[in-house]
């Protein structure tokens, strides 16, 4: 397979995380009917903020996979699935951790994944780009 078919797969599971926690977001808007904002519920807060969480996150992740996939051979295969994978699984962790509560292993450990997800398509892509050139 190649590697802008593994970004299409990548990309397709990050959009269901952002969906889900979406319909996470509608289903507690209706159970506590909260038309607009956020109220008071913590539920619903926690709710809220992981789809907001996400959707600050998968864009520009998902836009480092694309960009890893498309500098084919500059940026190592090895390199490429393990951002794409740490950022897929970290977002996971992460909107599941915050379901569950404010502070728990799965929400630290997802924001490490994201995060070692940044900083792998970050340095690799400045180093295939600058890679390119010399």
């Amino acid at each position: 397979m190649l590697r802008l078919e593994w970004a299409a797969i990548y990309a397709g599971v990050n959009i269901l995380i952002l969906l889900v926690l979406a319909v996470l977001v509608v289903a507690g808007r209706r159970k506590h009917k909260i038309a607009i904002g956020v109220g008071d519920n913590p539920d619903f807060n926690r709710a809220v903020r992981a789809h907001a969480n996400a959707a600050e996150y998968i864009p520009a992740g998902l836009v480092g996979v694309v960009l890893l996939a498309l500098l084919d051979p500059a940026a190592p295969l090895w390199l490429f699935h393990s951002a794409a994978l740490s950022l897929t699984a970290g977002r996971l962790l992460h909107g599941v951790g915050l379901h569950m509560g404010v502070l728990n292993p799965g929400r630290v450990a997802g924001t490490a994944l994201t995060w070692a997800s940044f900083l792998l398509m970050g340095a690799g892509l400045i180093w295939a780009g600058l890679s390119q050139q010399l």
